[in-house]
């Protein structure tokens, strides 16, 4: 109860307003009109702004009194700035997707070109996860930054992410080395469906009705682009079909394996990196061989000349880098965000790729692709 009293020469009191113990006397009371009580609620608060009503029969020197309780009826108005946070957080993720798709789109190049004259898909993600283990230990030792202080029951949380991780890079770079760039990045912009389909058989979650139809457009501009390809090749297609799956579980385990353990996305790829580099690498060795690579890394050399070896060490470094980006930005935002914002950083990469290389793309491809990302669009709005 707040209350307010202003009190003028001579002062107002009635039974509702009475002072004891004090020596001055007692003024005298003023008559107030008989109020009748189903007037008053004891109930509802107490509000006497004005004593105009009573009809006084002295007017001057009358006390004012005042007295408010809070209606708890009534929302609480605080100023609180919620939407500069919110534009700061949104800016900082969509800082982070930007710096992912660039750092992808240079990955891609290197790494294409790096298949068409060393077409060992199995030795190229082994480099790849080693460049990003190297440059995180080298991190650590310098301080640069912080070692993360991990136990025994994270590793065991982090095996089947780089399980499906390692499944899913390796199947990704197979199906590079066997059809365009632009592609596989077409028949991965079904990620989206893969996510849902994942979402809604394994973990039980439901969506609402536009999310489902939105998988229509994304799953037919697939099947279009696939059918029409001109350099179609089935173990580029299965290859991209079981990177899509692999990567929805890494994305799914990854988002788990994070709560409650105090590691940064950055250190949370670097330990997956080491992790999956150590589950590869015996297989590697078993598909392909030390004599293969040998071979085909100096017919490599001969054909390129040194820049081949650039090559392969910048496909291994921006292949960590957008990695370790995308990873701090599934901090902070959902598997399925993930995936929309995954899907739509292949736009870049396929235009970027089809420049490059100057692939060859009939009009019917095109619309087989336009359709799947815009399935992809209308996948991000249902969503929300």
């Amino acid at each position: 109860m707040i209350s307010s009293m202003k009190c003028t020469a001579s002062s107002l009191t009635s039974s509702a307003f009475s002072c004891r113990n004090l020596s001055f006397p007692r003024p005298k009371l003023l008559t107030l009109p008989t109020i009748q009580h189903s007037h008053l609620c004891s109930q509802r608060p107490l509000h006497l702004s004005s004593t105009e009503a009573f009809a006084l029969v002295r007017r001057r020197n009358v006390t004012e009194c005042q007295a408010y309780e809070a209606d708890r009826s009534r929302p609480l108005e605080i100023n609180i700035d919620l939407p500069a946070e919110e534009a700061a957080q949104r800016l900082k993720i969509g800082l982070y997707f930007a710096t992912w798709w660039a750092l992808n789109v240079v990955f891609n190049i290197y790494n294409k070109k790096v298949l068409n004259a060393f077409p060992y898909p199995w030795l190229t993600s082994t480099l790849s996860l080693a460049a990003g283990s190297l440059m995180m230990l080298i991190s650590w030792a310098t301080r640069v930054a912080h070692v993360p202080k991990v136990n025994l029951d994270f590793w065991k949380a982090l095996f089947p992410v780089a399980v499906a991780h390692t499944i899913g890079h390796v199947a990704a770079t197979v199906s590079m080395s066997k059809v365009a760039v632009s592609f596989t990045h077409i028949i991965k912009s079904g990620e989206p469906a893969f996510s849902v389909l994942v979402s809604r058989f394994l973990l039980g979650e439901a969506f609402p009705m536009p999310v489902y139809l939105s998988l229509l457009p994304i799953i037919g501009g697939c099947a279009l682009a696939a059918v029409t390809e001109l350099n179609f090749n089935m173990i580029g297609f299965m290859g991209a079909m079981i990177s899509n799956l692999a990567f929805v579980f890494r994305n799914i385990f990854s988002k788990k394996g994070m709560k409650g353990m105090a590691v940064s996305g950055m250190n949370y790829y670097a330990c997956l990196s080491m992790m999956s580099l150590l589950i590869l690498t015996p297989f590697a060795i078993a598909v392909e061989g030390p004599k293969v690579w040998a071979a085909g890394w100096q017919t490599a050399v001969s054909q390129i000349g040194p820049n081949f070896v650039w090559w392969v060490a910048a496909q291994s470094v921006f292949y960590h880098l957008y990695n370790q980006v995308s990873y701090m930005s599934l901090d902070q935002i959902s598997p399925l965000t993930f995936s929309i914002g995954n899907t739509m950083k292949r736009i870049s990469v396929i235009v970027s790729s089809i420049l490059i290389f100057h692939t060859p793309v009939q009009p019917i491809n095109a619309l087989g692709a336009a359709i799947a990302i815009l399935g992809t669009f209308l996948y991000s709005q249902a969503k929300q």
